[in-house]
């Protein structure tokens, strides 16, 4: 089997993929911002901006810059932690997460669309290979940076 070949494949399709309308902006928010108001909504509490960067594997300086349109936009705020006061606490405002959860039902609603498109085999197909890709991710991120070194 030509696995080159598949990789070429396999990377036309995802870049197809990403090309698509789902990374221009809804009700104003570009694509990284909601991503930044639905992690908050889903913890439930205060968040620390290095929490954010962390999770969502983006700078803090990415993370700041999305911290100071959202609050522009009035759906987060932040306040001085009070048992640390080197800390600054975001929160989301009521129209933050009243957005997290309409952004999050309309996802819902989009992807059960597709799947039912790609019908109920496909579906699960694409489930499990998804599953398997999870599974095989730090195999890969090894060999991913047994071959950078090699370089330098």
């Amino acid at each position: 089997m030509d696995y080159k070949e598949l990789a070429i494949q396999f990377l036309e399709k995802s870049y197809q993929f990403q090309k698509g309308k789902h990374h221009k902006p809804i009700d104003g928010i570009m694509h990284g911002e909601i991503f930044v108001v639905i992690f908050i909504e889903k913890t439930g509490r205060s968040v620390l901006p290095s929490e954010i960067s962390s999770e969502m594997d983006i700078s803090t300086a990415r993370i700041a810059a999305a911290l100071n349109n959202l609050e522009k936009k009035g759906l987060i705020t932040r306040q001085i932690d009070v048992n640390d006061r080197r800390k600054i606490l975001v929160d989301l405002t009521a129209d933050g997460r009243e957005l997290a959860l309409k952004h999050k039902q309309m996802a819902l609603k989009a992807t059960a669309h597709m799947l039912e498109l790609l019908g109920e085999e496909d579906s699960k197909n694409l489930i499990r290979i998804m599953d398997k890709l999870t599974e095989l991710m730090p195999k890969f991120f090894d060999y991913e940076m047994k071959v950078r070194m090699e370089k330098e």
